[in-house]
């Protein structure tokens, strides 16, 4: 089998390093093309009007000046010699969970870019919590019967996987696996006006509102989601 990664944080980001080495204990063959810089929190943003520049950074590693969106679309018309059986996008730092942030992701915009496509993908976020620092060696362990469960799970056409990793502090409990749904409220959207015509956005991502048993929920509690979405 063949994988396409890609990301938003970019192609030297240490999340996509991980979903990588994960993807080689899976896959034949595995593929990066992800963006040369961040390109975060920019949705499904893709460039029609001015030339994709791209370079190679090793073997099957491609580094694109463009969207996450534009990176799934050239790798699958022009850099990649076969179709790949998977795209996968990630591992990113910082959650995606909920419809608001669903909408906003570049991570999700790669995988619902393939999913168009008619190629079956997964997006995979951690959650960040305050004041602790993050493991992605551990990350990647952890997801590895994730994605071993998803792989044979092959979703409906114009769906794809969502999948968030907790952040449990030293001492907590391990994860489970929870499928769920996606949370439907939004963020807290609030902006502070320190400066006459200037807002800075004060929206608190840890306080923001939930149902039980929604992605959101799970997360928050110190399990891992599985939501199956589509495009």
């Amino acid at each position: 089998m063949i994988a396409l990664l890609s990301n938003d944080d970019g192609v030297d980001a240490a999340g996509l390093a991980a979903l990588r080495g994960l993807a080689l204990d899976f896959f034949e063959e595995v593929w990066v093309v992800a963006p040369s810089s961040q390109m975060s929190q920019i949705g499904h943003r893709v460039t029609t009007d001015t030339p994709i520049v791209y370079e190679s950074r090793g073997e099957n590693i491609f580094a694109v000046e463009g969207t996450p969106a534009d990176c799934t679309r050239i790798a699958l018309a022009r850099l990649l010699p076969a179709r790949p059986d998977w795209v996968l996008s990630g591992i990113n730092h910082g959650g995606n969970l909920g419809r608001h942030d669903f909408a906003i992701s570049g991570t999700v915009a790669a995988v619902r870019e393939a999913a168009f496509q008619g190629v079956p993908g997964i997006s995979f976020s951690h959650y960040l919590r305050r004041g602790l620092s993050l493991d992605w060696e551990k990350a990647a362990a952890r997801l590895r019967p994730v994605l071993e469960e998803l792989l044979v799970e092959r979703p409906a056409e114009g769906h794809f996987w969502n999948v968030n990793l907790p952040h449990p502090a030293p001492g907590d409990r391990e994860p489970r696996v929870i499928h769920c749904e996606q949370e439907r409220h939004s963020l807290h959207v609030l902006y502070e006006e320190r400066e006459p015509g200037r807002l800075s956005y004060e929206g608190d991502y840890h306080e923001r509102p939930r149902v039980e048993g929604s992605d959101v929920d799970v997360c928050f509690r110190g399990d891992i989601s599985v939501t199956l979405a589509s495009i």
